[in-house]
């Protein structure tokens, strides 16, 4: 039995309390024992009210589940159904215009258009790489992916393929930084005088068509190291060596061209990571506080050698009139609690667990106070503001709810009002219908709201289960509500101020090895109005900023404000449904076949490695960057087919068999793993895709986490 700490109604795991006592409180102010008496009254304030509105899913869950028994098949009546859903209260009514009043934002939040990153906070490496990586080599984002066509010559530096690389760049570099006369390509060197950018050339020298971009430099002014040039918001470094094995053969001595990348970064503690023990919590809580104490390192080793990775610190250059200027040298960073829920014995009321994002909004927030209130040599916020992310969220009243919780958290800390800012993640279908009015809710917190379309398509089949067969996974992006939920998303964001004021973000990038792919589709997130979208990797961060260099993405939002909107509540409200399915027995074996190895290959690191986000090989061997999102979809998809028997449960649990070989063989070359397929009845992990998929449909909401830890303590307990 574990030892537990009482604080008057509530029992703690002495291991967190430890933590607070000797690890978080000191250097806040916060007297531990006043925390903990404090966070018991909120605890037993809100705990019911907690209960109360998990509660009213269900019961509107049942009631949805009833009308469409009662009005069976994928067509009905479009207005009736909106009519029946107002009357339960699934729908409420807009309540007017309003703006978002939200105060000392960041302005890597309120005016920066760029990437943003999610990284597991679990794992202190990803986490400091994520942190660090505002800025980033365009150079090595190039060389190293299939951005730049061919394979990579083997043996050392394939200099034909850095001259490729180099003539990217300097096309990037013209387009955006123009000269007055000539091209990059032609530069000879650098120089700074007191009218700006000199720029070598041939025949004499150029300068910058706007003279504006050059923000400053370092080294000399007649021989500058590096020069920082700013465009959209966003800086460019130009590293000047000619000692550099790059820099000796290029005629102007560019041996880098440095970017700015991922402006802001989501430390998560929810969807990304396997969080079952307090050990796994107080992990991804003791690599928070690092990060905001601005202490946290990693050491690994590289090839033979050893490295340790630290913040970075800021960077500082000089202006042309002589004076300093200081950039931050890491991501703005917001972390992500977790969803209403899930709950955590760490804390217990009445011996009973406690919501789980209770102790999130608790100890994260405590934890920001080293960042708000210590010598912060690498502060986060420069405002005074903690930005917390808030998934899993359904409707207004859950927001409200939200809010309320932030409001108790201030008041225990000690903080002002609105110092915890909120971002909603819109992937909840109660929440997309009723978005401006969740906004409203939390109108002086709110910083970010984004898309994300797996969540967002398994709660869609979750509630619309009942009605008829859903298409398949690849048809599913191409339904009518997925793009008019992207589009309303943004249309009123804008509508409620955010433009400004707060991100309009859009989901992951999944394919990490499709970096040529992605720099040619994911232009269409800032296209759409959206300042900020999802990335897998620093690298992948970098060259998504090449997106922010070609749209202007406030003069997008302008122009949507000006426009009326594009997107109805009616298409947002039509379910993704198929008449008369008419796919064969191979196209129906090929579907399961992909969802049980999309389910099989994410779940086998969760519950036996405790790995909570995977770059996994999906049923035809492309590597995706996988979460719980993937899992919530995919075992939706398959029970919704069950119960519309389009396939049989014989038929699903062929195909799991199957796969299971197939991840088997795809996890070889770990020594670690332990095949499923060797005793399929004993492997945790085998037999928790079993229930994801039939015991989805009971489920709430069709989330996946209540399956998966309790397999995962399983497979720790060694009860299988």
């Amino acid at each position: 039995m574990t030892e537990r700490v009482r604080a008057d109604a509530i029992e703690i795991d002495f291991r967190l309390h430890d933590f607070v006592r000797h690890e978080a409180a000191p250097g806040t102010g916060v007297d531990p024992a006043a925390f903990w008496r404090g966070f018991a009254a909120l605890v037993r304030r809100l705990a019911p009210r907690n209960a109360a509105l998990l509660a009213r899913r269900d019961t509107l869950q049942a009631q949805i589940d009833d009308w469409h028994r009662q009005h069976p098949g994928a067509l009905f009546d479009p207005a009736s159904y909106r009519a029946f859903l107002a009357g339960i209260g699934y729908l409420q009514p807009e309540q007017g215009a309003f703006a978002i009043g939200t105060a000392d934002v960041d302005a890597e939040i309120a005016h920066i258009a760029g990437p943003q990153l999610v990284v597991p906070i679990t794992n202190a490496r990803y986490a400091l790489n994520a942190a660090n990586a505002r800025w980033g080599s365009l150079y090595d984002a190039l060389y190293g992916t299939d951005v730049i066509e061919g394979p990579r010559r083997a043996g050392g530096y394939d200099a034909e393929r850095g001259a490729r690389v180099i003539g990217f760049v300097r096309d990037f570099l013209d387009d955006h930084f123009t000269l007055s006369d000539g091209s990059y390509t032609q530069a000879m060197g650098f120089r700074i005088s007191a009218q700006g950018l000199r720029v070598g050339l041939a025949h004499g020298e150029s300068t910058l068509k706007d003279g504006g971009a050059l923000i400053g430099y370092q080294g000399s002014a007649e021989s500058p190291s590096l020069v920082l040039l700013q465009h959209h918001g966003l800086h460019v470094e130009l590293h000047i060596d000619r000692s550099h094995h790059i820099g000796r053969d290029d005629p102007a001595g560019v041996s880098d061209v440095v970017i700015e990348s991922a402006i802001t970064t989501i430390q998560d503690l929810e969807d990304s990571v396997s969080t079952v023990t307090v050990e796994e919590k107080l992990l991804g809580y003791r690599n928070w506080l690092g990060l905001m104490q601005g202490t946290l390192q990693a050491t690994f080793e590289k090839g033979d050698t050893a490295l340790t990775r630290r913040l970075n610190p800021d960077r500082h250059y000089r202006t042309v009139t002589g004076s300093d200027v200081a950039l931050p040298g890491r991501s703005l960073m917001l972390v992500r609690n977790v969803g209403h829920h899930m709950f955590s014995d760490a804390v217990t009321l009445d011996g009973a667990p406690i919501p789980e994002t209770f102790i999130d909004a608790a100890i994260t927030s405590l934890i920001a106070l080293h960042d708000l209130r210590g010598p912060g040599a690498r502060r986060n916020s420069r405002t005074g503001s903690v930005y917390i992310v808030k998934p899993k969220m359904h409707g207004p009243e859950e927001a409200a709810f939200a809010a309320e919780l932030f409001a108790e958290v201030e008041a225990l800390l000690g903080l002002p009002a609105n110092t915890l800012k909120i971002g909603i993640m819109d992937e909840e279908r109660r929440t997309s219908v009723n978005l401006a009015q969740c906004i409203r809710a939390v109108r002086d917190r709110v910083v970010f709201i984004n898309t994300g379309f797996l969540d967002r398509t398994g709660d869609e089949i979750h509630t619309s289960m009942i009605a008829a067969p859903v298409p398949r996974k690849a048809e599913m992006k191409k339904a009518v509500w997925l793009d008019a939920y992207e589009r309303r998303n943004v249309e009123v964001g804008l509508a409620c101020g955010l433009r400004g004021r707060a991100q309009i973000g859009k989901g992951m990038w999944a394919m990490p090895d499709r970096m040529a792919e992605m720099v040619r589709s994911k232009i269409a997130h800032p296209l759409a109005g959206a300042n900020t979208a999802w990335v897998p990797s620093p690298t992948a961060a970098t060259l998504h900023a090449l997106h922010y260099h070609q749209v202007d993405v406030d003069q997008v939002q302008r122009g949507l404000l000006a426009c009326p909107p594009s997107a109805s509540l009616e298409t947002v409200l039509t379910p993704p449904l198929i008449s008369r399915p008419g796919w064969t027995p191979t196209e129906i074996e090929e579907e399961i076949n992909n969802n049980a190895q999309s389910i099989l290959g994410y779940v086998v690191r969760w519950i036996d490695f405790g790995v909570g986000c995977s770059k996994v090989p999906d049923f035809y061997n492309v590597a995706l960057m996988e979460d719980r999102a993937t899992l919530r979809i995919s075992s939706q998809h398959v029970a919704n087919w069950l119960l519309h028997r389009i396939c049989s449960s014989d038929e699903v649990h062929a195909a799991l068999e199957r796969m299971a070989a197939v991840v088997d063989r795809q996890n070889t070359a770990d020594p670690a793993y332990r095949a499923m397929t060797a005793d399929l009845a004993r492997s945790a992990a085998f037999q928790a895709a079993c229930d994801l998929i039939f015991k989805g449909r009971e489920q709430p909401n069709g989330y996946t986490e209540g399956i998966l830890s309790q397999r995962r303590r399983e497979k720790l307990q060694g009860a299988l």
